[in-house]
């Protein structure tokens, strides 16, 4: 039988809470247990992060669980792009197995609890950060996940024998009624597992990750929560380019009416598209830049597995064309004015050369 002699459950709470995070001046602010974020293991230099996160350690804080109450170590992370990361750092007891921490697990993905905690941090930092927080907003929606870390497993030896177990799919799904999945399921669940060595194990999901890592190292939590941030913000940006395609649709149905020959009413329309138009663009090129891969080690190849599961590419071709459809609508526009300029030019040239003739008249009816 499997069991947890040494395992950590993260759970993660991401938000979006401004346009962008000033870390060198959040750095200032919170001057006591604040570090950037530095991954480790060996190959780690071929990942680069452009602006390493910050992190802020905050001590523990009570959570009421079905168990009881427990306090969880906490501490966040400041991302230059606007999210802020909150992750709770619960103990799995030692001895725990497989089986047994299907239903805690299961209560974690989706706690009531755990959101709370998040949500009062959020606030209280939100609070603490005004000055380095611009254009400071709250989004409605949040990114949750959670990573099952495990330093030591007994019952096991190597991490074949460890995806083996039947209670790894199910623990990742927590699946707690259903103990005997079909294999297409159980399958679909491990298809993105991960060792570099023998005796460690990475199983990435969409909603959670099991690792087994007997070093210690975060690097491979650390890269799910980039991750995560990244599927955030992208989300995020969705919602801000359906309310601003429906407005600017709603702007030029409403300035129809006042469309005139020698006068365009898009022309403050387009003026504020245009500017929105460069913001958007350079937000998305910042998250979407938040980290390079510049080779194909073990780190690289569990980002892209992780930013696959997230489904990340989807969410950021449904943003690159709502963008187009922004451009496509300001060249419209453009091409509105454009044309009621000319008509303006056009027709001052036409009163001119009616001018110019009426005057010819007027001088040869004098003679």
């Amino acid at each position: 039988m499997v069991r947890l002699k040494n395992a950590t459950a993260l759970c993660y709470r991401i938000f979006d809470v401004a346009d962008e995070i000033d870390l060198q001046r959040a750095h200032g602010m919170l001057s006591q247990g604040v570090s950037r974020l530095a991954f480790t293991r060996e190959g780690s230099e071929y990942v680069q992060l452009s602006n390493p996160p910050l992190n802020v350690e905050l001590g523990s804080r009570p959570v009421a669980l079905r168990a009881g109450n427990l306090d969880v170590p906490v501490s966040a992370r400041l991302f230059d792009h606007g999210a802020l990361s909150i992750i709770l750092r619960v103990p799995i007891a030692p001895g725990t197995t497989l089986e047994e921490l299907i239903p805690i697990a299961d209560e974690l993905y989706d706690s009531p609890a755990v959101e709370r905690v998040g949500a009062e941090i959020v606030t209280q930092l939100r609070a603490a950060l005004g000055p380095a927080i611009k254009d400071p907003h709250l989004w409605e929606r949040n990114e949750s996940y959670t990573v099952l870390l495990a330093k030591d497993i007994e019952g096991v030896e190597t991490a074949s024998e460890l995806l083996a177990q039947p209670e790894l799919p199910r623990l990742l799904l927590g699946e707690t009624k259903e103990k005997n999945l079909s294999k297409t399921e159980r399958d679909d669940v491990l298809d993105r597992a991960f060792s570099y060595g023998t005796r460690d194990l990475a199983v990435i999901d969409w909603n959670a990750a099991f690792l087994w890592e007997p070093s210690g190292s975060s690097d491979i939590a650390d890269l799910l929560e980039v991750a995560n941030a990244q599927l955030l913000e992208l989300r995020y940006f969705d919602d801000v380019l359906d309310k601003e395609l429906g407005r600017i649709y709603d702007a030029i149905e409403g300035k129809r009416a006042t469309n005139s020959l020698f006068f365009s009413p898009y022309k403050k329309l387009m003026r504020e598209l245009m500017l929105n138009l460069i913001e958007l663009t350079e937000f998305i090129e910042r998250v979407e830049n938040s980290i390079r891969i510049v080779g194909d080690v073990y780190l690289a190849r569990v980002y892209e597995a992780s930013v696959a599961q997230l489904r990340i590419g989807p969410w950021q071709a449904q943003v690159t064309r709502k963008l187009r459809l922004l451009n496509q609508t300001y060249g419209l526009l453009k091409g509105e004015v454009d044309t009621a300029r000319s008509l303006t030019l056009e027709g001052m040239v036409v009163l001119l050369i009616v001018f110019e003739v009426v005057m010819a008249f007027l001088r040869v009816g004098g003679h």
